[in-house]
């Protein structure tokens, strides 16, 4: 399971349509589609159910959106804390 499998997941859930996650985050729509995949391969569950007006969570995907959420904003802010500390690392070796 990788990051991006889990921001494409939340963005997908969220807009209901995978080609609008994909814009959002740059990727293209086979690419968000593989994504998804995976990270339903490695759950051994599926997250969305596939309409031809969009996806919509599936009864396990709705069960770890919480948790999924939490994960992103554990890393969100892991990297926040790192750059601050980088930030103030750099600054005092810029007054050394």
């Amino acid at each position: 399971m990788h990051e991006r499998e889990f921001r494409a997941f939340v963005l997908i859930a969220e807009t209901g349509r995978m080609d609008v996650a994909a814009r959002k985050l740059g990727y293209s729509q086979p690419a968000i589609t593989y994504q998804v995949k995976r990270l339903e391969e490695s759950l051994g569950f599926k997250l969305f159910s596939r309409h031809p007006t969009g996806a919509r969570l599936t009864g396990d995907g709705r069960m770890i959106l919480p948790s999924v959420r939490a994960v992103l904003l554990l890393i969100d802010s892991m990297r926040d804390a790192h750059g601050a500390r980088s930030g103030a690392v750099q600054d005092q070796e810029c007054s050394a």
